[in-house]
């Protein structure tokens, strides 16, 4: 997948506070509900991944929220890493590692990393290709340690269906930007996380007519 240049700009809105520090309105409205969402389902201790961590603000408070694990950020855009390093630094995280790039739509990358008692992922999948979703899920699960979770957070389509104007607009703007992206549909989801051998725990609607999913490794 690489770096994508030619997404709309509603796909990544976040604010440059200056030098490197990017803040994202949307990622602290939503981050209440994951933080909820994944101290309910997280280990009690071992390694957790944050795939595609952007500014680096969700990261910080998940460690902060549960500091029995270890976190590991990554990105794919490099100028994101400087922003997560930013983060960490300002709220003093000592459990969480130094962000990684990190393509996950990339066919081995879990090969090369350690393997993970969580991973965790957000506002990704409509961004990515059918193909594209289908390697980082068989990667997200290669990568997990046996009983890992594996939580995905983020918009996505209800039995085909998109749930609002905004959904609508949003998926439009993504599919004129590449008819090969675009919202995926949650039944497929759950096909794809089966055939990669995880088991569905639970799908929860969140807030802002997003979806969460949870997932664990036999």
């Amino acid at each position: 997948m690489g770096h994508r240049q030619n997404l709309p700009k509603t796909a990544s809105v976040a604010q440059d506070e200056g030098e490197g520090r990017l803040n994202a309105p949307s990622a602290e409205r939503n981050l209440p509900a994951i933080l909820t969402l994944v101290k309910r389902f997280a280990p009690r201790r071992g390694w957790a991944l944050e795939i595609a961590s952007g500014t680096g603000q969700h990261i910080v408070s998940l460690a902060a929220a549960i500091p029995e694990l270890i976190w590991q950020p990554s990105d794919v855009d490099p100028s994101r890493l400087k922003s997560i390093k930013i983060w960490i630094n300002e709220k003093k995280r000592d459990n969480v590692e130094p962000p990684i790039l990190l393509d996950a739509t990339e066919t081995g990358w879990s090969k090369v990393n350690t393997q993970y008692n969580l991973i965790f992922l957000s506002n990704l999948l409509h961004l990515v290709s059918r193909e594209e979703a289908e390697i980082l899920i068989t990667e997200i699960s290669r990568a997990l340690a046996p009983k890992g979770i594996a939580i995905l957070y983020g918009p996505f389509k209800r039995n085909g269906e998109l749930c609002s104007q905004g959904d609508i607009d949003f998926h439009q703007s993504i599919i004129e930007a590449d008819p090969a992206l675009g919202y995926k549909n949650d039944a497929d989801i759950l096909d794809l996380f089966a055939q990669a051998g995880l088991i569905h725990k639970e799908t929860e609607n969140m807030p802002a007519n997003n979806l969460s999913f949870v997932f664990q490794k036999k």
